[in-house]
């Protein structure tokens, strides 16, 4: 996923398709939560001028990582759109705000360290097996436990009326014959 400039600049005004498959194995270096991953498969187009270079790229691909309660592996898939540009000319100016830009290397376009980049944000804090959402175990813990929303409503209104002082009980039966009437 490297070209020169000179490589490029042959597809000035023309088509320029990208559909590769490339090995990131980077991204468990810089990021120990990743576990493996697989071939990352990248299509996509550039659209090649004399100032600027714009990629328009589908990304697709498998990350492995530990699940948050478990710690077994769980498959996580990618699948994203990015468009990406690298300026020719440092000082041009004619690109958007939700362009992302980058700078040339030697007058070089490398797009893997910009896609190992935006792999490594698609990464969630924290991702689930199957059976760890499964597993009844998971849904309580010491001085915890997961609820429905009816079942929290329900301890709302049981708290509720545990709440009423038994004392003022006369009291609450005579506002209530107040409203009747």
């Amino acid at each position: 996923m490297k070209w020169s400039i000179i490589q490029l600049q042959k597809f000035r005004d023309k088509e320029f398709l990208i559909d590769e498959k490339i090995i990131m194995n980077g991204l468990k270096d810089r990021d120990p939560q990743v576990r493996d991953v697989s071939p990352i498969h990248i299509t996509g187009r550039a659209d090649i001028s004399s100032a600027k270079i714009t990629f328009h790229l589908h990304i697709e691909g498998i990350l492995t990582l530990p699940c948050a309660r478990t710690l077994v592996d769980v498959p996580f898939p990618i699948s994203l759109d990015t468009k990406e540009t690298f300026l020719l000319k440092p000082d041009f100016v004619d690109v958007s705000e939700d362009e992302e830009t980058h700078q040339l290397e030697r007058d070089v376009v490398n797009l893997q360290p910009v896609i190992e980049e935006i792999l490594l944000l698609e990464i969630p804090l924290q991702v689930f097996s199957d059976k760890a959402m499964e597993e009844e175990g998971m849904l309580t813990g010491k001085g915890w436990e997961v609820l429905s929303e009816e079942e929290l409503e329900k301890e709302r209104e049981q708290t509720e009326q545990q709440k009423a002082d038994p004392r003022f009980a006369d009291l609450a039966k005579f506002f209530d014959e107040n409203k009747n009437t």
